[in-house]
């Protein structure tokens, strides 16, 4: 099974929706179809997400200088071992995402991709992580109850990014060194809901309950963006609404929400940072201004 399971429509809008150093925001506005483009590799060889960073870099011969790893072994990866660098003098540079098959979590690894980051995400299936997103990744592939699998992956992250998989700090043990948790939370929509709807919701609603709650006791600066409930609707068309009370009752785009988590990785709290986010009609035109006067908001009132 391939990991990457949305449409190529759908992954292009990814792409050209919002800013980057390629493409401005008015791309939002078209729905184009995917670029027809080349790579060394044989056509036939090379992966979608390839094709289409090799369209973005300007060819595979800039991929060097556009950040690329290295290629990685035909296994996927370092086996365990690999890395003898001290934990206390080791480059943390990486960002954690969790739960790789998720389609919010595949489009905030591909937004960090074309930010140049470094990613490690978490996976069932290393292979097909591999190959949807080539070398562009490090897949992890574990059990993320063992808290030793968690800690030896945890080396060289400077950020985690949690935009799905409830539950999943409650079995994490020490976060030692990491700088900054992001966390993608539905709390709000699963508190807002009633009648059935929140009978089912009620064991989603626990486990983001304790994910916030670690999160906020562990020490380590944090962003929770609580979002209204997710859409697969195409994202940069509309603008926001951070009213307190919107997530419980709005709705939005799954990839307006992926890049909001992106916008959140280098707008570092002094301690924390919570905030909730819909579909709206505010414009924001400098993403770095508004984290900068929200984490100033957060401050005062800490």
């Amino acid at each position: 099974m391939a990991l990457l399971h949305f449409s190529s429509a759908s992954f292009s809008s990814v792409l050209f929706m919002h800013s980057s150093p390629f493409q401005d925001r008015h791309f939002s506005n078209h729905r184009r179809g995917f670029p027809r483009c080349h790579s060394s590799k044989k056509k036939e060889d090379a992966s979608f997400t390839e094709r289409i960073l090799d369209y973005i870099e300007g060819g595979p011969k800039l991929r060097k200088w556009y950040g690329a790893p290295d290629l990685l072994p035909k296994d996927g990866g370092l086996e365990a071992g690999d890395d003898e660098t001290p934990e206390d003098e080791e480059v943390r540079d990486a960002v954690l995402v969790t739960d790789g098959e998720s389609e919010i979590v595949q489009m905030v690894v591909l937004l960090l991709i074309l930010r140049r980051a470094r990613v490690k995400v978490i996976v069932k299936n290393k292979r097909a992580a591999i190959d949807a997103f080539g070398t562009y990744v490090e897949p992890i592939a574990g059990d993320v109850n063992d808290k030793s699998f968690l800690k030896k992956n945890l080396r060289g992250v400077r950020t985690i990014i949690c935009a799905s998989n409830d539950g999943f700090f409650a079995d994490m043990g020490s976060m030692k060194g990491v700088q900054h948790i992001v966390v993608l939370s539905q709390l709000a929509v699963y508190r807002g809901s009633s009648g059935l709807q929140a009978i089912m919701n009620g064991k989603a609603k626990k486990l983001a309950e304790g994910d916030e709650e670690i999160v906020v006791a562990s020490g380590i600066p944090y962003t929770i963006i609580r979002a209204g409930l997710l859409q697969n609707t195409p994202g940069g068309k509309q603008g926001f609404n951070f009213e307190e009370g919107s997530a419980a009752r709005g709705r939005l785009s799954k990839e307006d929400a992926a890049f909001v988590c992106v916008e959140a990785l280098n707008a570092i709290p002094r301690r924390g940072l919570e905030f909730e986010v819909v579909n709206g009609e505010e414009k924001v035109s400098d993403w770095k201004e508004w984290f900068a006067a929200m984490i100033s908001r957060a401050d005062e009132l800490q």
